[in-house]
């Protein structure tokens, strides 16, 4: 069966100048393919290999690369080792920019190389002043600032834990999080702004503080520039005061599984999960990601639209290690048309420039082309990850962004910090596919019976142990919420939720969530499939797809939010079922279409079908704090439509 159609494919002189193409020598192997296999086949050189060729620094070095291979739960990474991961992301200095912050309201802050590791000298030296030491939590309430970034890499310098949040959770959805945590130190935010207007955060930070007993210190950051910094709270101190200058800074080595980051599931259907990761998993799980696989090279301009609340925050932080200089933006993707990222990748020279791909979705129906308003000429690749890339969105990209790119569809996730299939600047572009599987990434795709399967749609699974693997949950000290969360599908193996096709050319395609998948007549399908017939239409701007149980099966309903001035009538209902129909299967036909004005989605973007799905079957949705929307689930709720046949 011919593959997907080739939209882009690097020149030979491409391949051979990339990292990827330096490391498929160095290590003896004539193409991706070999290359995969040997990563997965032989993981202990493969990792030993990455280390030597990126300068992975170890205080101390590992007794074994792999202890226990045999246990993906516990394998035991580079056993007895020591190091630190803001060591590594400080370690090229000089007058080069390290951060260039941009906001919505057009100001610019740039950073400079050995700037950087003085401020985070000088927030270290605040820290262990504030009597933070080895193994104590340090929470960021704060938007994607520099800040940010140095108060980061100051608690990872001295061995403490750093977990953020946005300034757009409110009070329970912050207690939610970091009082699980019990941090000793809070950094936060006065306020932020977005789409042109002024937040105030203050009430919220009250609150925080005094929710959890735990902060001792919190370290007020005046960002919102119109509104007074002090907030009114216990142990309050200006970043200015806090950050003062001490001794040179110092890197604790740790252990290569001491733990780095705490991250959190969306937290849709409960109390957030508390996931914690490592120094050394995601230094190693980082670097091959950046340099490997996204070609991420010295004097980069490194952009990805996110916020302190993603998981990409932190992918995008890791950058420095690279030597690449990282663009920080806040504020909203569409503020000034939509065309206001864009106006930064000029202006800023943007090498390589991360969104998401409803951002791209919403480009396209708003019928912007970033390639004829604005030079991009710089611009060498663009990464989309949050959801599935539809393959109309890859036409768009090639047609109206750039003709020679390297489009990277990513996936992975908060789970593991990074992504178990991605870019490839040594493969060509495969229309609707993510490039490749991550290096050392033991990915398969498993049908119900749990056989691997090819050319079918199924369970992504990673069959092997990978040191981008959690360290554990928070307070899980016999690991049975951990082992529960992705083991007890397929016992020993990894299950990470999304339904998805492992394609014959090496490629892969994801279906959506497994969670949300639809079972009508007992055939299971995923929501992506469908949202990429519906969106196609200029009538739709975005959809959302749920299984609403009926009599002793599950029918399909589709909620579709349309253009301004135009109306879901029996004519439309019948294009959008003919344009599912035709270019997918009749079993994906939907029995309801209903029109909403909104549709709920996490603070990341993401959409939300099983909260959704619990709204019309009058369920309760546990935790609304996790929705950047929340009042949207109203218009879900007492659907007479819904109630009928």
């Amino acid at each position: 069966m011919p593959g997907n159609p080739i939209l882009w494919k690097p020149a030979a002189e491409r391949v051979r100048g990339s990292a990827m193409g330096r490391f498929m020598q160095k290590t003896g192997h004539d193409g991706y393919a070999s290359l995969y296999d040997w990563s997965i086949s032989d993981s202990p050189s493969f990792w030993s290999a990455l280390c030597e060729f990126c300068d992975v620094e170890f205080a101390r070095e590992a007794d074994a690369v792999i202890a226990r291979p045999d246990d993906i739960m516990d394998a035991g990474w580079f056993a007895g080792s020591r190091l630190n991961y803001a060591a590594h992301q400080l370690r090229c200095g000089g007058e080069n920019a390290a951060l260039v912050f941009r906001g919505e309201d057009g100001t610019r802050r740039e950073i400079s190389r050995d700037e950087l590791r003085e401020r985070v000298s000088a927030v270290a030296a605040g820290l262990r002043a504030a009597g933070v030491t080895t193994g104590d939590r340090v929470a960021a309430f704060l938007p994607n600032c520099p800040e940010a970034i140095v108060a980061m890499l100051a608690t990872a310098s001295i061995g403490a834990v750093w977990s953020s949040c946005s300034p757009d959770f409110g009070i329970n959805g912050v207690v939610d999080r970091f009082g699980q945590i019990q941090p000793k130190v809070l950094f936060a935010v006065n306020g932020y702004y977005y789409n042109g207007k002024t937040c105030d955060t203050r009430t919220t930070v009250r609150g925080v503080v005094e929710a959890i007993g735990s902060i001792e210190c919190t370290v007020i950051v005046e960002f919102a520039r119109d509104l007074d910094e002090a907030a009114g709270v216990r142990g309050e101190r200006a970043w200015a005061e806090f950050a003062r200058d001490g001794r040179p800074l110092e890197f604790e080595p740790v252990d290569f599984d001491h733990p780095l980051f705490i991250v959190f599931s969306s937290g849709t259907t409960g109390v957030p999960k508390c996931i914690v990761h490592g120094h050394g998993g995601t230094l190693l799980q980082h670097l091959k990601e950046h340099v490997l696989h996204a070609d991420v090279r010295d004097g980069d301009r490194l952009f990805y639209f996110t916020t302190c609340g993603w998981m990409m925050w932190n992918w995008l932080a890791s950058g420095l290690a690279s030597g690449a200089t990282l663009i920080l933006f806040d504020g909203s993707p569409f503020f000034n048309d939509g065309r206001v990222l864009w106006q930064i990748a000029e202006e800023e020279g943007i090498t390589i420039f991360g969104t998401s791909a409803k951002y791209i979705a919403a480009l396209e129906k708003a019928g912007l082309r970033p390639g004829d308003e604005f030079a991009l000429d710089h611009l060498r690749a663009v990464l989309s990850t949050g959801s599935p890339l539809a393959p109309e969105s890859f036409d768009y990209v090639y047609d109206a962004i750039g003709a020679d790119l390297q489009l990277a569809s990513i996936s992975g996730g908060t789970d593991i910090l990074s992504c178990f299939a991605l870019g490839n600047p040594a493969l060509p572009v495969r229309r609707g596919e993510l490039q490749c599987r991550g290096l050392g990434m033991a990915v398969e795709v498993w049908n119900d019976a749990g056989e691997p399967v090819i050319g079918e749609h199924g369970e992504l699974v990673c069959t092997r142990p990978f040191p981008a693997a959690p360290v554990g949950f928070w307070n899980d000290p016999d690991g049975a919420r951990y082992r529960k969360a992705y083991f007890e599908r397929f016992d020993g193996v990894w299950a990470h939720g999304d339904f998805a096709e492992l394609t014959a050319d090496g490629g892969l395609m994801i279906y959506g969530r497994s969670d949300a998948v639809l079972n009508p007549g007992g055939v299971r399908i995923g929501t992506a499939e469908i949202y990429r017939q519906v969106e196609k239409l200029d009538e739709v701007v975005e959809s959302i797809a749920i299984g609403q149980h009926w009599g002793d099966d599950v029918r399909v309903v589709l909620f579709v939010v349309l253009r301004d001035g135009v109306t879901l009538d029996d004519g439309l209902r019948q294009c959008i079922r003919a344009a599912i129909r035709e270019n997918t299967t009749p079993r994906h036909v939907p029995a309801k279409i209903i029109d909403v004005p909104e549709i709920p989605r996490t603070k990341s973007g993401k959409i939300v079908e099983l909260a959704v799905r619990s709204v019309v079957h009058g369920e309760p949705v546990k935790n609304t704090e996790a929705l950047a929307n929340p009042d949207a689930l109203s218009h879900f709720a007492g659907i007479a439509e819904l109630a009928g046949n």
